[in-house]
């Protein structure tokens, strides 16, 4: 509890630092972006991802405790980058997309805190895996996994954590899951059914879906153990980490396990590929700034950290 308390102050003294060259207070890198998507009216949001907060107090059992005092560190100045967000939206009234893990694991401490912050503004907010997990790296994370806290996460958070739609000055933003590198037949009819509404999309995803050259940056980035996208070819997957020693209930921690895309996924994004009204794509998940082009019409925008401060603040025209 004391490195708790201590990881908190340091969070705190934090929130109003400026790096060198950082000419807001609030944030520490703001990306700014113009995206056209045919809005009625000009509006802006500001789009943050990867959080990881890590508040836990004593409604949690020790060994939650422990999980806090040893990921806290990594995320130091996590809560207070989030605060700042939150103010920066609110007072700049920005519509506030976060696409996905904005804590780093399951208590009652960061569902609440959640939930407090998230009813100050505007928002819609894309599940991220760590939204679910409830001690890390404990166990295969999958639907069934998922399920063990989805309802106990759900009732947290403004909008459906699976699919949820926001039309904002006529442009249909979208946020769905894709946090165990797949989606749902659920989703994919559901996602038929948004396009069908005729309104240009903003789609807002936890993991990027693949474009090769991020794919690229991402393997070189990560020894080429691993990419962090969804739907990225299996002639990749296959080369990604694997430890053929694990016992066959352990083998889920490869990689190569982790990460392949089912056919109906692939499928997906093909589909998606094809969608004309779709305008672009905002994720997250690899905790760095990157923006490749995704379709004919729609660049995908990864931002940065937000546990650094990172953010893209966007004007939707």
């Amino acid at each position: 509890m004391v490195l708790l308390l201590a990881s908190m102050a340091i969070q705190a003294a934090g929130l109003y630092a400026e790096t060198e060259g950082n000419k807001d207070p609030y944030l520490n890198e703001v990306r700014k972006l113009r995206i056209k998507v045919g809005a009625e009216s000009p509006f802006s949001a500001l789009h943050i991802a990867d959080s990881h907060l890590t508040r836990v107090d004593a409604r949690e059992d020790e060994r939650k405790l422990k999980l806090s005092a040893s990921r806290g560190p990594h995320f130091v100045q996590a809560e207070a980058y989030f605060s700042a967000a939150i103010r920066y939206a609110r007072e700049k009234d920005l519509l506030f997309l976060h696409s996905g893990d904005i804590i780093d694991f399951v208590s009652e401490a960061n569902l609440e805190y959640v939930a407090e912050q998230l009813q100050t503004v505007k928002s819609l907010v894309s599940a991220g895996n760590h939204e679910f997990s409830q001690y890390v790296g404990e166990a295969r994370e999958d639907e069934a996994y998922k399920a063990q806290s989805y309802e106990r996460v759900q009732k947290a958070y403004p909008n459906n954590l699976k699919m949820a739609s926001l039309v904002i000055h006529g442009v249909n933003f979208i946020a769905l899951d894709d946090v165990y590198y797949n989606v749902t037949a659920a989703q994919f009819s559901w996602m038929k059914k948004q396009v069908k509404k005729g309104l240009p999309i903003v789609l807002i995803c936890h993991v990027p879906f693949y474009t090769e050259k991020h794919c690229q940056a991402n393997l070189k980035e990560n020894n080429g153990m691993a990419a962090y996208m969804t739907g990225v070819p299996e002639a990749i997957t296959r080369t990604f980490q694997t430890d053929d020693s694990l016992p066959a209930d352990e083998q889920w921690r490869n990689r190569s396990v982790q990460q392949k895309a089912d056919a109906l996924t692939l499928e997906f994004i093909q589909w998606l590929k094809k969608q004309p009204l779709l305008k672009a794509i905002l994720a997250g998940h690899c905790h760095s700034f990157y923006e490749e082009q995704f379709s004919p019409t729609a660049i995908q925008y990864t931002v940065g950290a937000g546990y650094e401060g990172a953010a893209h603040e966007i004007l939707f025209e």
